[in-house]
């Protein structure tokens, strides 16, 4: 009976969803073929398959990844003894994610699969919630340190969420810069959380 390497399955596992994510960045998920995905990630379609039989599983696979990776950051974040360090870390997280080429790409698909799938809208609703929930938990405990919110801190969550949420829809825009809207997130976001000030 052969025995599986852990380290080389979800090695193997982790190229399959980048090669993925590339090609449904580039043409979307109907427009990705598997032996498209094959060839980017240089293995057989027995061997897609064997991961991932369905292109529904890829696109679950790779958000789902996505997801779990954010729970880490968010958990991280509110162990932080700092408030404001922990909030720091789920922000810069995000504003990678907003810089990386391949979101405009994902984000339509995302969108796609969201209308159509009602397991992957769960999935997302769920991310959104538990990103809600953490950023009002820092939020509140900064609030308890002295810093000025603009607002009580679940709208000023709200609102921080709503913000990114705008930034990543408009991400697939003609000319949108991800190094400026940062710029100006980081604006409106130390407007909402009082520019990081303390009252005294």
């Amino acid at each position: 009976m052969r025995t599986v390497d852990p380290e080389k399955h979800a090695q193997k596992r982790a190229g399959i969803l980048v090669a993925a994510a590339e090609e449904f960045a580039a043409n979307g998920v109907d427009g990705t073929s598997t032996a498209s995905i094959c060839r980017r990630a240089g293995i057989g379609s027995g061997t897609l398959f064997h991961y991932f039989p369905t292109k529904r599983d890829i696109v679950h696979g790779l958000f789902g990844d996505a997801f779990e990776r954010m729970v880490a950051i968010y958990e991280e974040a509110e162990a932080e003894k700092d408030p404001e360090a922990g909030f720091d870390r789920v922000l810069q997280c995000l504003f990678d994610d907003l810089a990386n080429p391949l979101t405009p790409g994902l984000m339509a698909v995302a969108l796609l699969q969201v209308g159509r799938d009602e397991e992957f809208a769960r999935m997302v609703v769920e991310d959104e919630e538990r990103a809600r929930r953490t950023v009002t938990v820092l939020l509140r405990r900064m609030a308890e340190r002295g810093t000025r919110l603009a607002f009580a801190p679940e709208r000023a969550a709200a609102w921080v969420q709503h913000l990114f949420d705008a930034s990543f829809l408009a991400s697939g825009n003609t000319g949108f810069d991800a190094a400026e809207q940062t710029v100006e997130l980081r604006a409106l976001i130390g407007w909402l959380v009082g520019g990081g000030r303390r009252s005294t």
